[in-house]
Order: structure tokens, then sequence, then C-alpha cells
């Protein structure tokens, strides 16, 4: 792909925050988007300014049944979809005995099951084309966590592991796979309609009380610029080979390169506990992969 072609998009969650900057994005760019959202009015304005160029479907993105007919609708209206950008989201923060199984798996259904349906519904068409590029919005939480965001990164770290082997599987097909991974963005993540507190207990009111008042203290003075964002998503989806993993903002970078730190160093300082497990008489074994 080239900056000069026009390429047509599917965006969950463009209705705001990333997913509407990287619709707004694209659009200036002379690409098409299908933007699916469960309320299409809210994008009447881009409807109205891009009328051959944008159309908004409605669309849950836990539904699994309905990603099928999105991707078949894309393909009716514009012939084609080269980029599938699963980006709605949100967040539940409580500790692991505060959140409800029904929180947890709402979550899951969200951030790993409707993606993988949209991806398994879209990668027929992108295998026909010889070409395609999945872009994976997870967060910083998806390669690291923290007392408080269990269920979230729980979420993030199942669809970085989906898309990290779907990546090498599709990539004979010329479907490229991104993970993005930001920090925190001046998006509504942060805001009281998005975030979800589970209820609160004595045993963890302490250990909690500072992420709880973190998070909630955050809405509006992330330091991450959205529409920059998506000026570098869009751009790299233009270009050549995408990175497997793409982190944003310099916390992000910053808590993740640490994360790795952290880990290598575990390993490290496990390494002669860990292979004195094995059987001592076996030779090393020899994988594909």
């Amino acid at each position: 792909m080239t900056q000069t072609q026009s390429l047509t998009w599917i965006i969950t969650g463009a209705s705001r925050g990333f997913g509407r900057s990287l619709a707004e994005k694209a659009l200036a760019d002379g690409d098409i988007v299908v933007a699916a959202v469960r309320r299409p009015d809210s994008l009447a304005d881009l409807a109205a300014k891009y009328p051959d160029t944008f159309v908004a479907e409605k669309y849950d993105a836990r539904d699994v049944t309905a990603a099928a007919g999105l991707v078949q609708a894309a393909v009716e209206r514009f012939d084609r979809v080269d980029v599938l950008a699963n980006n709605a989201g949100r967040a539940v923060v409580g500790a692991v005995e505060e959140v409800s199984d029904a929180q947890l798996r709402e979550l899951m259904d969200l951030h790993l099951f409707g993606p993988a349906a949209l991806v398994r519904a879209v990668l027929p068409v992108m295998r026909r084309q010889g070409s395609g590029a999945i872009v994976q919005m997870s967060s910083q939480g998806g390669r690291t966590s923290f007392p408080g965001v269990a269920a979230y990164s729980a979420s993030k770290f199942a669809l970085e592991g989906w898309s990290e082997a779907l990546a090498g599987e599709v990539a004979a097909f010329g479907v490229r796979v991104m993970i993005v991974e930001p920090s925190r963005f001046r998006t509504d993540f942060n805001s009281g309609d998005t975030l979800e507190f589970a209820g609160s207990s004595n045993a963890y009111a302490e250990v909690l009380a500072a992420v709880r008042a973190d998070m909630a203290g955050a809405d509006g003075r992330q330091e991450g610029d959205p529409d920059r964002a998506a000026e570098i998503i869009v751009s790299l989806v233009h270009g050549g080979p995408l990175p497997l993993r793409l982190p944003l903002g310099r916390e992000a970078v910053e808590r993740i390169s640490g994360a790795y730190r952290r880990g290598l160093a575990e390993v490290d300082r496990w390494a002669d506990t860990a292979r004195s497990a094995d059987f001592a008489d076996v030779p090393l074994s020899t994988r594909p992969v």
C-alpha cells in the first residue's frame, strides 16, 4: 500500500476518542470509512461532509453474530475492505474480588470475542484481495498490569496473544497486523460515562484508593493527543511493513520497556531453578516456531 492509494476502513467505536480521530484522519487523506457505532446519528457531521466516502453502520462491538453482516455491508457498498480497526473499548476498575463475572465477561466480549468475530469475517475478503491491515487497539495495560485493572488487562492481554498468533498466520496472504498500545490519551476513556468502577469493599479501600482517584481524575488531563496518534496509525497503515506492537505515548514506552526489563531480570534470576525441572538426559527440543 502506498500513501496515494485510497483505502477502505472499518472502524469500531468511531463516535469518539481514538475511533473518531482515526475516521477523521482517514477521510481527510481521501480514504473511505465505514464507522461501526451504536448511534449512527452521532456521526451525522461526517456523513454530511463526506457523503461519498463515509457511512455509519449501527453496530454493537460485543455482538459476534453481527460481524459478518457489517463486513458484507462494507463490501457491497465499497467493493473491498483494506483496514479493520478494532477500536471499541472501555474499562472496569476494581480489585479481583470486587469485579463480577458479568463485568469480566462483558470486557472479554468487547475486547476479545467481538474483535475476533470481525477478524474472522474480514479475513476471506482480505485474502482474496491479497492485502489488508488489521489494527488492534490494545493498551499499555495489554503488556503490564497493576492493582485495580485486572479485568481490563486480562481482556487486553488476551487480545494481544490472540493477535500475535494471527499475525503469523496471515502474513503469507499479504495481511498485516498491528497491535497499538497507548498510554493515557485525551479521549473519553476516563470520563464518567465510559469508565466503570466496581463496588468498593473495605478490604481493598486503602490498597486501591490511589488507583481509583488517579483513574477518576485523569479525564481532560491526559498527556496523549488522539489526533496525533491517528496521524501516526494512518500513516503507518499506508506505508510498508507494520510493527507488530506499537506503544504510543512517552508513558507507554517507559512502562512497557520497564516491564520487559523486569521480566528479563526475573527470568535470569530463576533460570537455573527453571532449567532443573527438565529430564537430564533429553536433548534440547527443535521446534518449527
